[in-house]
């Protein structure tokens, strides 16, 4: 697939349309490799990846289930199965960390966006190499007991959770605006 292809042809597939099989260990390493050529300013690698595949996935959707029970004694037991299945869906999901630098001459604001950026050089690869992905947060991504589990730092915070395998059932893109109605164009005074 050429550059423009992949770009114009990407679209996030719903987590629970993504099955097996997932990307080996090569095919992830070379997504990664993607991931890691965005911009950095300062060359800080002001992120990082935690890749949750197997029974490891049941288990980060059993503790956030168990977490939002503990929050809502109320919560009905159709809303806790739909967490608790959360991650179940991907064979393979790669949570991105920003690893801030407070204080850093490099704003923290264009920290996240060099995280963001992983993340989406991440969803394009994936797709170039004929995977579907999602980039999600949801709770997990903001409970401080999960953040522990998953061994997020004092100064990390989770921008998504990339869930990666392959497509099962059909796909429709999305209308796009048409960039023509967002372009302006500035003209000095």
């Amino acid at each position: 697939m050429d550059a423009l292809e992949t770009l114009l042809t990407r679209h996030s597939t719903p987590s629970r349309q993504l099955g097996e099989p997932g990307p080996d260990d090569a095919q992830l390493l070379r997504m990664l490799e993607v991931a890691v050529h965005v911009p950095d300013h300062g060359r800080l690698t002001p992120w990082r990846f935690v890749r949750i595949q197997g029974a490891a996935r049941r288990a980060l959707g059993d503790a956030l289930a168990d977490r939002l029970s503990q929050r809502d004694h109320a919560i009905s037991q159709d809303k806790l199965a739909k967490e608790r299945s959360r991650f179940d869906h991907a064979p393979c999901i790669v949570a991105v960390l920003a690893r801030l630098m407070p204080g850093h001459k490099v704003p923290e604001s264009e920290q996240l966006q060099s995280g963001s950026c992983a993340c989406f050089s991440l969803l394009l690869a994936a797709h170039a190499l004929g995977f579907g992905a999602q980039w999600l947060t949801g709770a997990a991504a903001y409970d401080a007991h999960v953040l522990h589990l998953l061994g997020v730092g004092e100064h990390e915070r989770v921008l998504g959770f990339i869930h990666i395998g392959t497509i099962h059932g059909a796909q429709a893109d999305r209308p796009r605006p048409d960039p023509r109605t967002l372009l302006t164009d500035w003209h000095a005074p």
